[in-house]
């Protein structure tokens, strides 16, 4: 991979009559909302400002965008940009740029660092982060007032006392809400891991899935919420849609959420708070879960200098705050950060705004991430539903195969 990397390219090709081949990802849900029409406008005023650039948009469903990319390359179209959800396959292909050879060094000194960090393999930064996301607990105002409780859990012992209280005093309602399901199993389990004084990986890549903490934690959730009917009866069944679902339709009364989950509750007219997510008894506070999407530069067509220049257009604060805000994602830009902050128009993202700068992430830089995370959304719900520590260690090996592979 590193000698690859050294046949970078010098932006050879650049010049007059350039066209930049964009292909990012659609965060809209129908035609309505679709991300076309922000791309479109940003790509319209970057080729009026440089007459000798052109900018070919392609944006993509999420589950069709990393197909297509493939067969893009496959077939010797390679785009110059992609915008979606991972780097790592790429930079071990040795298909990428690092980000500080397309970035100005403004727009590297203005990224969040976290996020920065967080796009690095072995070092390197290539995954230039485009929005991100963190988790925070959300908890039914109304159904809280029926049970008695006034405040929200902050250990794990105070949420089984009130899943308990809203059980006995709530009927029909369910304490929890656990989606294990193989949509986002990974998230869910990440937040009790990291919650439980654990983590799917350590600090320096190593997959940690089956440690003595994690076994602990997905004992915990079987004996105080699966066993005593706190949640749903098969977690791993339970998707993320589900459960969010559910507690928009007051059919659950606490979760771990994202910031999706405000305009759903608020558009149902659920009365609802948000708080940090409870931790194990005696584990002092850790961060939340962070996630973002990505941003990456392609090196097959040599436009090195027209990338750099687009995206220092794309991470502009006005361009930034448009798409975030059209969203109601969270920014990945420092002078985007504070102006989300302190413009009072965001109240309701405080928190997740809050929880941000100490956001934990995926191993993200590993090749066999997703691979990995396949493997534990098909799998993880059965280690709250059965034996922890076998299912954790089987899919601590699966990790360890497949890390093999990679390396």
């Amino acid at each position: 991979m590193t000698g690859a990397l050294l046949l970078s390219g010098c932006g050879l090709l650049s010049g007059s009559d350039v066209t930049l081949k964009l292909v990012a990802a659609d965060y809209g849900d129908s035609e309505a909302n679709s991300s076309k029409p922000y791309w479109e406008d940003l790509a319209h005023r970057f080729e009026a400002a440089n007459p000798s650039i052109k900018v070919k948009v392609d944006v993509v469903a999420w589950t069709d965008i990393d197909k297509h990319v493939a067969d893009l390359i496959k077939s010797g179209d390679t785009p110059d940009l992609v915008q979606t959800g991972g780097f790592a396959d790429q930079v071990a292909a040795g298909r990428l740029y690092p980000a500080a050879d397309v970035l100005s060094m403004e727009t590297q000194a203005n990224l969040s660092e976290n996020f920065t960090h967080a796009g690095q393999v072995l070092g390197t930064q290539y995954g230039i982060p485009w929005v991100a996301s963190s988790r925070v607990f959300f908890y039914n105002k109304t159904i809280f007032q029926k049970a008695g409780i006034t405040q929200p859990p902050a250990t794990w012992s105070e949420l089984r006392q009130d899943a308990d209280k809203i059980k006995a005093k709530v009927p029909g309602v369910i304490p929890y809400g656990l989606p294990l399901g193989s949509e986002e199993a990974q998230a869910e389990s990440m937040m009790w891991a990291m919650s439980g004084g654990g983590s799917l990986s350590d600090d320096v890549g190593n997959y940690t899935i089956d440690s003595p903490q994690n076994v602990a934690t997905f004992t915990w959730l079987h004996t105080n919420l699966i066993e005593t009917h706190d949640t749903y009866a098969d977690p791993g069944t339970v998707n993320r849609k589900t459960a969010f679902g559910d507690f928009a339709a007051g059919k659950v009364a606490m979760l771990n959420g994202h910031p999706s989950l405000l305009g759903a509750a608020t558009a149902a007219n659920v009365d609802f708070g948000t708080a940090p997510l409870p931790r194990k008894d005696g584990v002092a506070r850790t961060g939340t879960l962070g996630v973002a999407d990505w941003m990456m530069a392609f090196k097959a067509n040599g436009h090195k200098t027209e990338i750099k220049k687009f995206l220092t257009m794309v991470y502009a604060k006005d361009s930034q705050l448009a798409f975030d805000e059209k969203y109601n994602l969270l920014p990945v830009t420092e002078d985007t950060l504070a102006e989300m902050s302190g413009n009072g128009k965001h109240a309701d993202l405080k928190q997740f705004l809050d929880a941000l700068p100490n956001a934990n992430f995926y191993p993200l830089g590993d090749p066999a991430w997703e691979q990995i995370s396949a493997k534990i959304k098909a799998e993880i719900g059965k280690a709250a539903t059965g034996d922890a520590a076998a299912v954790l260690g089987g899919l601590q090996d699966a990790a360890a195969a497949e890390t093999k592979k990679v390396r």
